[in-house]
């Protein structure tokens, strides 16, 4: 039983660490399970359509390969941002389902690095469509 529920953990059989491309292909389970957890996330799905939106943009405005590249790699970073935050709102609300000061802080600071990322994307989104071609 955890400390704060009165529920018992399911018993499973032991976890088997996996090696070489069992590893590989374990892992990209893993990985995939936390992709269709984080489309899930309203917020996530908000960013997917911004994107979209933006490469539309890119497409109108004639932006460069590195252009998208850049662009590319600033959503995958949003992305990962968006699942890290899911994760600390996941694991504040399991330890503290009450309402703390410490929980909403640790999900407050989430979102806000989840914000940061979102302004450098539009930020570098509006340069490329709007201003890249008057700028330089």
């Amino acid at each position: 039983m955890d400390a704060k529920n009165t529920t018992p953990r399911s018993r499973t059989a032991p976890f088997t660490k996996h090696k070489g491309i069992r590893h590989l292909f374990a892992a990209a389970s893993y990985s995939l399970g936390g992709a269709k957890r984080l489309v899930g996330e309203a917020a996530f799905r908000h960013e997917l359509i911004a994107f979209a939106v933006a490469m539309v943009a890119f497409v109108i405005a004639g932006a460069s390969i590195f252009q998208y590249v850049a662009m590319a790699i600033l959503f995958l970073l949003m992305m990962a941002f968006e699942a890290i935050n899911t994760a600390i709102e996941e694991i504040v609300d399991r330890v503290s389902p009450e309402i703390s000061e410490m929980g909403k802080h640790a999900k407050d600071l989430g979102s806000f690095a989840c914000l940061c990322l979102i302004l450098a994307n539009a930020t570098y989104a509006f340069y490329v469509v709007f201003l890249a071609r008057h700028l330089g």
